[in-house]
């Protein structure tokens, strides 16, 4: 089974990047230096832009996310995946999080979910 042509999400990576970031109290100069990148290559990310592959590897790894999650199909046939159980391996996989805490999140997640669905049906 192969793949089709995708496209790096940047809105998204920029994100996950953004809260990395500041999460580690870190500034994008930081960040770039710690990644041996060039600081454009956020103010280019923030514009749009989509980084060059090594810099995307090295910032889905900086990140510990698969690359994959920053990947959208082009042709938009794939189904999405369900959100839940794309969260699940995420919240399991947090050194900060109990079993107990990632198990109690995913209800929350789950419950959400649900309440979205219930709601866009209703209308």
């Amino acid at each position: 089974m192969t793949a089709g042509p995708g496209r790096i999400d940047v809105a998204a990576l920029y994100a996950a990047l953004a809260i990395a970031k500041d999460d580690r109290n870190m500034s994008w100069r930081q960040v770039a230096k710690e990644l041996d990148l060039s600081p454009s290559t956020f103010t280019r990310m923030a514009n749009g832009l989509r980084p060059d592959v090594e810099a995307f590897a090295a910032l889905a790894t900086w990140l510990g996310q698969p690359a994959d999650d920053f990947i959208t199909r082009i042709d938009g046939d794939a189904p999405e995946p369900d959100l839940v159980a794309s969260l699940a391996p995420l919240l399991r996989a947090r050194k900060d999080l109990t079993s107990e805490d990632a198990e109690h999140l995913q209800s929350l997640f789950q419950a959400a979910v649900e309440q979205f669905q219930a709601t866009r049906a209703a209308r």
